[in-house]
């Protein structure tokens, strides 16, 4: 067979594993540059408010919004357009109330840590400075977040998207404030309730699953708290991660969970395999490697195959019966 032409670094600067399987993209792109210039050009013909929220505009967003659109469409979708319009301090003006030497010195000692595999990251030094500007300004107007771990990956791979500072900070606020809210806190509250939410969830899909895991003895936070601290940046190939996040702006949290079920089915037969601990670990560690998980047009439509009920509102009521129940214990 010949060599594949692709580079050891992707698009967007990572160097790929040495596991990485070249043949499986290369299958996959040789499609998807097909699809993605198909979807550029439905973009180009859609009509009305491109910005009001419908179900032609779910539909093509969970289809995927061409690369220049992206930061455009997440702005407005998200709601981070309108955080930026009707806040009293421009992102400048929140910029120059960085003086917080504790914080300063936090974000500075991640900032190496972020993405070293990233080119963009560890051999320019203007992402590196704009990645410490959007955590340092959100830090200081979020004194409940402040900042914490794992919000490193969400701008980092923001700014990416987004070339934009100024953007990548409003929807940093966007997600951690509106999205999201309490998974980041101190006590990380929103991040244990959905835990268990998907806890129950796999339970109700997945039950074979479920038991096993629960057989093994592997917390969920063990397995899956990256997916949600890092909202799949740190798990999931690039691309895929973009497919997510542009479904997440517009749908909200739940498409959290409908990610994490899709992950767990696409990867039952191997879970099932596993016999202990540490190979299970090892199995939700290299989902990112699964020939659907590469091919993002693929595991987006397995992400929103999944039959029943998983609304918002259906996410609403499982938090409020688990926030009840830490109340209570």
């Amino acid at each position: 067979m010949a060599k594949s032409t692709f580079s050891k670094v992707d698009e967007y600067g990572f160097e790929r594993p040495d596991n990485f399987n070249y043949d499986i993209y290369e299958q996959f792109m040789s499609q998807y540059i097909r699809t993605l210039t198909r979807r550029a050009q439905r973009w180009s013909t859609f009509k009305g408010d491109i910005y009001q929220k419908s179900s032609t505009l779910k539909r093509f967003i969970r289809k995927g919004i061409p690369s220049d659109r992206r930061t455009s469409v997440w702005m407005r979708i998200s709601g981070a357009e309108n955080l930026k319009n009707s806040s009293e301090l421009s992102y400048s003006a929140l910029r120059k109330k960085i003086n917080n030497q504790h914080i300063i010195d936090t974000i500075q000692i991640d900032l190496p840590r972020t993405f070293p595999e990233n080119i963009y990251f560890s051999n320019h030094e203007y992402l590196p400075k704009e990645l410490f500007n959007v955590l340092a300004t959100f830090a200081h107007q979020n004194q409940e977040v402040g900042y914490c771990q794992g919000l490193n990956y969400i701008a980092g791979l923001l700014l990416l998207a987004t070339k934009d500072e100024e953007a990548t900070f409003w929807l940093l606020k966007a997600l951690v404030e509106k999205i999201l809210p309490q998974y980041y806190i101190v006590t990380m509250t929103g991040l244990l309730i959905d835990l268990d939410v998907l806890d129950e969830l796999v339970s109700n899909f997945e039950p074979l699953v479920h038991a096993h895991i629960h057989n093994i003895g592997m917390p969920w936070a063990m397995g899956t708290t990256k997916w949600f601290i890092c909202l799949y940046s740190e798990v999931l190939p690039t691309e895929t991660v973009f497919r997510i996040w542009d479904c997440l702006f517009n749908e909200g949290s739940k498409i959290i969970f409908r990610v994490a079920i899709a992950l767990i089915r696409l990867h039952r037969d191997k879970i099932l395999r596993t016999s202990e601990l540490g190979e299970l670990i090892g199995c939700f560690r290299d989902m990112r490697n699964h020939e659907s998980v590469i091919n993002c047009h693929i595991f987006m439509q397995e992400v929103f195959k999944l039959s029943g009920n998983l609304s918002n509102s259906t996410i609403s009521r499982l938090r409020t019966k688990y926030r009840i129940k830490q109340i209570k214990n």
